[in-house]
């Protein structure tokens, strides 16, 4: 994400960047907001093949339009502190960290219905991770299937940032449209739905601004 380095590899970094079981999917990876609409059809290219059940976890790829990217006032504590972390590293810039966040927001939400453990280890804290992968394989052993798309990105700011010594902490609000639903081993619906729902996540990122790895990980995550 945009800290130390210009996009892609700062990015890939950021995006090579709670317990969270299937029955907390939703507070971690967002909550319905009472709009629903039927899915339009849809072709993207499946995520890698995976051990373990068959996943169908798709993202499309186009990071969420400048316009659409909200950024706090210059004199507001979010603002003075965001500066705080630029004077550490000075190749810090908000707007750069946003398209990051977009990228690993894609890269996670896949990795997670896929059950790639691989993909989501640099994207997460150990606390995060370690609740990531106990709901992966709690799915896993039940057989479950998890299927999550992204649709669209409508809005994407950051809500909050802190600085703690050396480590920044930087909280982005990710506005999408998705397609998010559960199936038990015989197919059938556990939760969710095939509807395209307007989703609101509110997702925390830290990383060592001392530090040249530009990595931010993804430590908390919550709906809005």
């Amino acid at each position: 994400m945009g800290a130390g380095g210009g996009f892609p590899i700062d990015l890939v970094l950021f995006g090579m960047v709670a317990a969270f079981l299937v029955l907390r999917l939703r507070s971690v990876l967002g909550k319905r907001q009472g709009f629903e609409r039927p899915a339009p059809p849809v072709q993207q290219a499946p995520l890698r093949p995976v051990p373990g059940p068959m996943i169908d976890a798709k993202a499309e790829p186009p990071i969420v339009p400048a316009a659409a990217q909200t950024m706090p006032d210059a004199a507001s504590p979010t603002g003075q502190a965001l500066a705080q972390m630029r004077a550490i590293d000075p190749g810090f810039d908000p707007s750069r960290f946003l398209a990051g966040a977009d990228q690993a927001f894609r890269m996670i939400v896949a990795a997670f219905a896929a059950g790639d453990r691989v993909a989501l280890r640099p994207l997460l804290g150990d606390e995060t991770y370690a609740a990531f992968e106990q709901a992966i394989a709690a799915r896993e052993k039940a057989g479950e299937t998890q299927v999550s798309e992204i649709r669209s990105m409508h809005k994407l700011g950051i809500e909050a940032a802190e600085l703690k010594g050396r480590i920044g902490s930087v909280t982005a609000r990710i506005v999408s449209d998705q397609i998010s639903y559960t199936h038990d081993k015989n197919g059938r619906p556990l939760s969710g739905a095939d509807a395209v729902t307007e989703i609101t996540d509110i997702w925390t990122f830290e990383r060592d601004l001392s530090q040249r790895d530009p990595t931010w990980r993804l430590v908390a995550a919550r709906s809005g």
